[in-house]
């Protein structure tokens, strides 16, 4: 891990800048994929600057160097890293072999063929020469997948998914993960229904927001301006409210809102000195203050409302 964490520090200089891109750095960085397989270490980034360089230049393309990328890529499951390299390799490449050999076995991870995997991975051991540590990162992966599934599991079921271990080598999982086992031959992995997180969604809409969808036409065509404790009828809040209602189920734009405008009346100024006014209407919207004074104003200069706050 030394030696790594050695060429860690050099290969983070090379991948600024534009020399990222030189292919004189290829020598240096393949050889940092060769000791991240050794020392079974992994940094994403400098990998898949190797498989952008060899797109670049096709002549500096390396089977032996993507088939090590592709394979650490694996060991980080579930993350999507795999999907990432596999993505930077051309299609003809990905046809040679090793590197169909890898694709075909990380398809069969993601798609949680697992006894499948070990089968087609002892066909096929000589991949994994110079790999430190790829299956038991594979294992963990795959008893990832096991704590998210399932509740309870047979004993014989969960050593074949990781590889037909043997009872000795299946308790120490177990006792990696926390799982327990029963006289029966089932091992307890955790309850689900403990791990689900139920998410309240709270949806808050305020009263400007709905005001203005409202008269804009996008909604209902009449909305229920319903406040309580306004007053008795016939004082200044009541008639003002009324007004309001009125104004606001009115479309906003165009000719219609000129017209609504001239057939109320409008007189100009709304007496904002009004006795008692501010505290009737405390927490009324803005847009529903001038709702009120566009319609009120006229019916306040013709008498026909009490000027006091009952």
């Amino acid at each position: 891990m030394a030696m790594f964490e050695q060429m860690r520090a050099n290969v983070g200089k090379l991948l600024k800048g534009i020399d990222r891109y030189n292919p004189e750095n290829l020598a240096t960085l393949e050889r940092y994929v060769e000791t991240q397989a050794k020392e079974n270490a992994y940094d994403l980034e400098a990998n898949l600057a190797v498989l952008k360089l060899y797109q670049f230049n096709p002549a500096f393309f390396q089977t032996t160097v993507t088939a090590q990328i592709l394979l650490k890529a694996l060991t980080n499951l579930p993350h999507t890293d795999f999907t990432l390299c596999k993505c930077m390799i051309d299609q003809a490449h990905q046809e040679e072999r090793p590197i169909r050999q890898i694709l075909y076995l990380g398809d069969l991870l993601e798609t949680c063929h697992f006894q499948a995997f070990w089968q087609a991975l002892d066909e096929n051991m000589d991949l994994l020469e110079g790999i430190t540590g790829f299956e038991d990162s594979v294992r963990k992966f795959i008893c990832h997948v096991v704590g998210i599934t399932y509740q309870h599991i047979d004993r014989w079921l969960l050593a074949e998914m990781l590889g037909d271990l043997t009872d000795s080598q299946l308790k120490v999982w177990m006792s990696k993960y926390g799982w327990s086992a029963d006289e029966s031959g089932q091992i307890f992995i955790c309850s689900q229904e403990e791990s689900i997180k139920p998410k309240n969604i709270v949806e808050k809409i305020d009263f400007d927001s709905e005001w203005c969808l409202k008269a804009s036409g996008c909604g209902a065509k009449e909305m229920p301006f319903n406040r309580p404790r306004l007053g008795p009828p016939g004082t200044w809040v009541v008639t003002f409210w009324s007004g309001a209602k009125r104004f606001a189920s009115a479309r906003l734009h165009g000719p219609a809102f000129q017209a609504s405008l001239l057939r109320e009346g409008w007189g100009g100024v709304f007496p904002w000195d009004t006795p008692g006014l501010g505290r009737a209407l405390q927490g009324v919207s803005a847009p529903l203050l001038v709702a009120g004074a566009l319609f009120c104003w006229p019916s306040v200069l013709g008498g026909s409302a009490s000027s006091g706050v009952g």
